[in-house]
């Protein structure tokens, strides 16, 4: 074999996928969680309107059902797909899903809605948890670096759609039609996930599932430094932006009267997470993991800083508003993928129950955090602004104390591996 079909070979360790296949389809996976919420956002007062609602914010529980079935499940998901593969748990999980979503659209009452959000996020879990631990099952250090960030370039293609999506098929057809099509977009990934995706874990590489190795995995997990420190600051970086989807609406609809447009203000935002997640694809490789997302947290802080202070003057405008968000989104794609990384990265073969440990974190209790913030609504920005500065001035302390003082530091690079 030639050095070029070698290093081709270790760059593409997924037999019968190109790396751009591998990244598009893992982005997908993780874009079934972003469609779930995003698309939902321009519905959510009609959705309330017509099951009955009295209190508008409490169609934020859509959003907090889907982010709690999310959560919870991952943690049994991840060890078990350690036990018998990747792929099984993967094709399960969307089935689940898209039984969640049917029920959802035949829908009569808001108690059918919550528990069919809450199925739909228990299927989806499985995509999610199965992405980040099969881009770890064949890749570490930086290349997982970048894999990260490429999919996170896909999956942020979903916020920038999503919501025009929702407010597209609400001028043409009643609020059913976009669990429809999320429908349809399962049966796709199903499909496309039998027919083309490899099995990532091979069986000699598994591992038992006892109560007891479920508990000493997670023990494990717990025990790792860099993985627990970097899985709490994500959970606390995550807990601002499910704060702002839960709000979202709202602030644009209430604040600033621009409920018609808001997805087009939503997506400006998310066009800055999928710069950042862009370049950061292309820097981290040569900067490291560190480096960059602890530049990006100062920047992320920085910037929270400034909408809290124009929220308790009374001096954030609408373009304030957006420009601000926008730079803190953009702080944000930085700050996603390279936390992952770094909590993943020590994990080796407790990929999965790392995975599911992590989603755990990042999704159940950031969506607690993010749901105190959205609750505290009150008409104005203040306990949302206030909210995210106080997140992210706990995310920055706990990497220092993760990383003992010490920030900026670079990690040696490494080839990728699936080991």
């Amino acid at each position: 074999m030639s050095q070029t079909a070698k290093n081709q070979a270790v760059l593409t360790p997924h037999k019968g996928m190109t790396f751009a296949g591998f990244v598009i389809m893992i982005g997908a996976f993780m874009a079934i969680n972003s469609l779930s919420m995003d698309v939902m956002l321009p519905a959510l007062p009609e959705i309330g309107s017509t099951l009955g609602l009295e209190n508008p914010n409490r169609a934020q529980l859509i959003i907090t059902a889907y982010l709690v079935g999310l959560g919870c499940t991952s943690l049994i998901i991840g060890p078990v797909s350690d036990w018998i593969g990747r792929k099984p748990i993967l094709m399960c999980g969307l089935a689940v899903y898209a039984v969640g979503t049917i029920v959802a659209a035949l829908a009569t009452s808001f108690e059918v809605m919550i528990g069919a959000r809450l199925l739909q996020g228990i299927g989806a879990s499985a995509p999610r948890v199965m992405a980040f631990s099969i881009i770890r099952d064949w890749y570490n250090g930086r290349q997982m670096g970048r894999v990260m960030s490429l999919t996170m370039v896909v999956l942020m293609i979903c916020p920038v759609i999503a919501p025009s999506m929702g407010q597209g098929v609400l001028l043409v057809a009643d609020w059913e039609w976009i669990f429809h099509l999320l429908t349809v977009f399962t049966v796709i990934m199903v499909c496309l996930s039998y027919i083309k995706l490899p099995e990532s874990l091979p069986i000699e590489e598994r591992r038992g599932f006892t109560l007891p190795s479920l508990l000493n995995a997670y023990k494990s997990v717990l025990k790792t430094r860099v993985t627990l420190g970097y899985m709490i600051a994500l959970t606390l970086v995550f807990a601002q932006l499910f704060a702002f989807l839960n709000s979202a609406e709202q602030i644009f609809a209430d604040i600033f009267d621009r409920h018609e447009s808001f997805p087009l203000y939503f997506a400006s935002m998310a066009v800055f997470m999928s710069i950042a997640a862009f370049l950061n694809a292309t820097l981290v490789e040569k900067y490291g993991l560190r480096r960059l997302s602890h530049i990006a947290l100062i920047g992320f802080i920085a910037a929270n800083m400034l909408s809290a202070i124009l929220s308790l003057t009374g001096s954030t405008s609408l373009v304030r508003f957006v420009v601000i968000q926008g730079v803190v989104y953009f702080f944000f794609g930085s700050i996603a993928p390279n936390f992952n990384s770094l909590a993943m990265d020590p994990l080796g073969k407790l990929a999965g129950a790392g995975s599911a440990m992590i989603n755990f974190f990042t999704i159940f209790m950031a969506a607690v955090l993010g749901a105190i913030v959205g609750a505290l609504y009150n008409g104005t920005l203040v306990p949302y602004a206030v909210g995210c500065f106080i997140y992210s001035l706990l995310a920055i302390l706990t990497v220092l104390i993760t990383e003992k003082g010490r920030l900026f530091q670079s990690e040696p690079a490494r080839p990728p591996s699936s080991e």
